[in-house]
Order: structure tokens, then sequence, then C-alpha cells
């Protein structure tokens, strides 16, 4: 229809990586940009499951996120990627949208605020954008893809 391509929103997070095998080297070479959808990776990437599930969050409900998600090694990631955001003077949410905007072709992310306080937590992670490699490295270690791509089934071809 001679409609350009400019943007594609993929579900991208710190445990949701799977666009970083070519998708996002593809949007470079096009000059497509990326609009990030769940970069908090449904929540996990927040202090809501640091003590366990609690009541009325989404892994407590059929739906989004599994209850089994948030197990021992899921939650020692989270608290490993805690300690770096607390050391960069950053919420585990904030660390999750500065780390998923930290390449240019990632023109935006999409977060779900459930309050103004919240919302304004997390439009702070811009003040901190820029990672040292020993930071990148050390998000690394914790930040693995978890195959929570949910959306996966719809999207393949």
């Amino acid at each position: 229809m001679g409609t350009p391509l400019l943007i594609h929103q993929p579900s991208y997070s710190m445990f949701n990586r799977w666009v970083e095998d070519g998708l996002l080297d593809t949007l470079d070479d096009l000059g497509v940009g990326c609009i990030a959808f769940s970069p908090l990776a449904q929540g996990l990437l927040t202090d809501r499951y640091l003590n366990g599930v609690p009541e009325g969050s989404r892994a407590s409900q059929a739906g989004s996120t599994s209850r089994d998600m948030v197990n021992d090694a899921t939650v020692g990631r989270i608290r490993a990627l805690t300690e770096i955001a607390d050391a960069r003077g950053q919420s585990l949410a904030q660390l999750a949208l500065s780390w998923v905007l930290r390449r240019e072709t990632v023109t935006s992310a999409l977060v779900g605020a459930s309050s103004v306080a919240q919302l304004e937590t997390n439009i702070a992670a811009i003040d901190n954008l820029a990672f040292t490699a020993g930071e990148v490295t050390a998000i690394d270690e914790h930040a693995v893809d978890m195959g929570i791509n949910l959306w996966e089934p719809s999207s393949a071809v």
C-alpha cells in the first residue's frame, strides 16, 4: 500500500531477550524504530515478587504471569539485579527500563502504571540511561532470556 514501516512493537525485557537474536539489528539496518512492550516482564522486574507472590498480583491469578515463574532461581536473579540497580541509584523497575532503552533503536518503552506515583518513578528511569561495561556484564549475568515471550505463538510464522 506504499506505507513505510516506521516502528515495530515487540515484547522485550531483561527476561525476554528474543529480539536480540537479529530483530534489533534488522530494525537498525532498515532505520525502523522499536517500541518495547512489557519491559518489566509482566511485573517480574519490580520489587513486587521479592518476598513471594502477593495476593492480587498477576502471578496470583490465571493469565499472563504464571505463579511458576516466581521461583527461587527467578527471585535470585531479581535480587541480584536489584543490587545492581541500588548501586546505580535506581529502583529495579528503573534499571529494567533504562536497560531496554539503552539501544538507539528502542525509541520508547510501554509500561502499565497503576498510579501516578508509579508512572513518575518509571519516567525517572530516563535520568540514568548510561551503562558502564562492568554494569552491562553484571546485568547480563542475571538478565537472561527466561522463555517468557507469551506472544511468540501469535507472531511465529
